[in-house]
């Protein structure tokens, strides 16, 4: 697999943008993913983050993070479509070849299958014209899409060929879901796999201020061997998707952003050798018996 195929979140460093964005490249990474906070924030305007991205030459793996899109009505509803419609445009200003999408979690109770459904057609619809693909992730607070079966049910019922899945590998492996569960998703309905490994196990009461505080990079944790036997899986069905490290931890936060991409890199190395590198005899074994 190709180094190329795993980028940084620039969620997991402390820092400037640009410090954030000199740290992931001198750690050999060649993508990273971007926050619109990113950009909106930055002290010198918008227009200067967007030029300093550009100038940085790293590829961007997309741009994070529409909230509590679907399942609203009147005006929430077209309220969330104008943020859309703002993040789409700025996917094109930075290059983001993507959008990812959050289910929601506004929603006091499950919304109606359909509507979820019509809303996620329109945005995906409103993308084409950017050139900008729609990732889906599920979050286990959802109301819509709890967990990866859910978020596939309905990113198949879609049917959009411009809309598809982020798999967040933290919370996958928290929610004990099956690994089987991957193999009724088409490879290339995936379009990014999010990977994270545990600082501490995870208790399903206290799951989300985990997912926000308790991320260690992959290799470091106490669920490296599920986090290795996963990206074996999505290897053995032919996954050809990117991998990018998403990892909220504050004690990382405390750490210059060189340090901490530097350990993002050798969690890269890790998964290479712990996952990629365990696999190739058996896919070598079986193209030779084809």
């Amino acid at each position: 697999m190709s180094q190329e195929r795993f980028g940084i979140d620039l969620a997991c460093m402390a820092g400037s943008l640009e410090e954030r964005l000199r740290a992931a490249e001198s750690a050999g990474f060649s993508q990273v993913m971007l926050w619109a906070r990113d950009l909106a924030n930055h002290p010198d305007g918008y227009e200067t983050a967007v030029r300093r991205v550009r100038d940085s030459g790293l590829e961007i793996t997309g741009l994070q993070l529409m909230r509590d899109y679907e399942g609203m009505n009147g005006p929430a509803h077209r309220h969330k479509l104008d943020v859309a419609k703002a993040l789409l445009e700025m996917c094109v200003d930075v290059g983001a070849p993507m959008l990812i999408v959050s289910a929601s979690a506004a929603m006091p109770r499950q919304c109606e299958p359909e509507r979820a459904e019509a809303d996620l057609r329109k945005l995906a619809n409103l993308a084409v014209p950017t050139g900008v693909r729609i990732g889906f992730k599920a979050i286990p607070w959802s109301h819509t899409s709890a967990d990866i079966r859910s978020a596939w049910d309905l990113v198949g019922r879609t049917n959009h060929a411009n809309l598809g899945l982020v798999l967040d590998a933290f919370h996958f492996i928290a929610e004990g879901q099956s690994f089987e569960i991957l193999d009724e998703i088409p490879p290339d309905k995936i379009m990014l796999v999010q990977l994270a490994d545990f600082g501490v196990p995870v208790f399903q009461e206290h799951r989300r201020h985990d997912a926000d505080h308790t991320r260690v990079f992959p290799g470091d944790g106490t669920m490296s061997s599920q986090v290795a036997a996963l990206v074996r899986r999505l290897d053995g069905m032919d996954y050809a998707g990117g991998y990018s490290l998403l990892v909220f931890n504050k004690d990382y936060r405390q750490l210059p952003a060189h340090v901490v991409a530097r350990l993002g890199g050798r969690s890269i190395d890790w998964v290479h050798d712990q996952a990629l590198r365990r696999r190739l005899p058996l896919r070598q074994a079986k193209g030779t018996r084809a």
